[in-house]
């Protein structure tokens, strides 16, 4: 076997447990904070169907923009900033660019727009940034950032970053663009060649399916419960559609529920994807909390949040870089008493989670 694949890529998992009714609760600033989101994964054990509450707020969520060959000089013109920019809430990222190769581009509802470059569109584009923290030996990637919302027209700076967008670099790429409170958006896109696109909705009843038994303040697995490590293994197999019953159907792997464990007659997993905003996942997440009122409701339920592999930030404006996997994403585990447990998990080429 290579000696690549005996070794798994070092990987950052923080966890944190806490009350969402606590003051002191920083699960929605940790949501707003992963901006760009392509995937969500709920289980709802001990539930035949998808509660009729839940199903409406995915139903709401925002829809999304396709745009083709967007100049990203466009975001300077002062339609653009006053009407999207500066406003707040818009997302934007350039579509089928890769992190590791291409020039990545993204705008922060912060107003921050993030240019991941390689060294020869940097070297030419004649703004100031800094080298990327995942070049290894060369340094062949650099981060620019301009603060959007702080250019004033007519200024030496704005008209030194509309030259170097404009003319020296006439960056243009594919972008996705979500925007939940901006109204003008399909106006100003009425020059460009755009698609518009819902998140794509998909819900399954498991049956007879093996869960770990957890609770809400065991965090390392040092009451005989599984540890944060196993139990989301146990999520990706069964979001997978894996069997863990451990029986060898082929010789090539087994996988057995860690335990203790429990078996639940039925339960729901229900996938969301396509560009999500944060936005969305708190009215969710509210929503989730709010079923353990109903009779008859779960111990416990998971959501689970993907961050775009390709995406130049992953927490905040903190960069994210792509080795092996590109992994960014976090999980809640949600409890009866409003007890939730809480794993934010990068690679290698991410700093820590906050």
């Amino acid at each position: 076997m290579s000696p690549e694949l005996e070794t798994c890529p070092r990987s950052l998992l923080v966890c944190e447990k806490s009350n969402f009714r606590s003051e002191k609760s920083r699960h929605e600033t940790h949501v707003l904070k992963h901006m760009f989101n392509c995937k969500i994964s709920l289980l709802i054990p001990e539930r035949g169907m998808l509660p009729v509450k839940l199903e409406k707020v995915i139903s709401n969520f925002s829809s999304y923009f396709l745009v083709q060959d967007f100049a990203v000089s466009t975001f300077l013109e002062d339609k653009w900033l006053d009407a999207v920019v500066k406003k707040g809430g818009f997302y934007a990222l350039s579509s089928k660019t890769r992190i590791d190769e291409d020039s990545v581009v993204a705008v922060l509802p912060s107003g921050q727009l993030i240019l991941s470059l390689d060294k020869d569109t940097y070297e030419q584009l004649g703004l100031e940034g800094r080298p990327s923290l995942y070049s290894h030996r060369k340094t062949m990637k650099y981060v620019v950032t301009v603060d959007l919302k702080s250019l004033v027209m007519g200024t030496k700076r704005y008209q030194r970053v509309l030259l170097s967008l404009r003319e020296r670099v006439p960056l243009r790429t594919d972008f996705i663009f979500t925007a939940g409170g901006v109204g003008a958006l399909p106006d100003l896109l009425s020059q460009h060649s755009y698609e518009v696109r819902r998140p794509f909705f998909h819900c399954q009843t498991l049956q007879n399916l093996l869960c770990p038994l957890l609770h809400p303040f065991d965090l390392r697995g040092e009451h005989c419960f599984c540890t944060p490590t196993q139990f989301l293994e146990w999520l990706g197999v069964v979001s997978h559609s894996v069997h863990c019953d451990n029986q060898a159907a082929s010789f090539l792997s087994t996988y057995a529920c860690p335990e203790p464990r429990s078996l639940v007659g039925k339960a729901q997993l229900c996938t969301v994807t396509g560009l999500i905003s944060p936005e969305d996942i708190c009215k969710l997440l509210t929503e989730l909390r709010q079923c353990f009122e109903e009779p008859h409701v779960m111990n416990w339920v998971s959501l689970t949040v993907h961050g775009c592999a390709d995406s130049p930030v992953s927490w905040g404006a903190a960069e994210h870089g792509f080795l092996k996997g590109g992994e960014n994403f976090y999980s809640f585990v949600c409890f009866q008493n409003q007890d939730y447990l809480l794993y934010m998990a990068t690679g290698s080429e991410d700093t820590c989670p906050p």
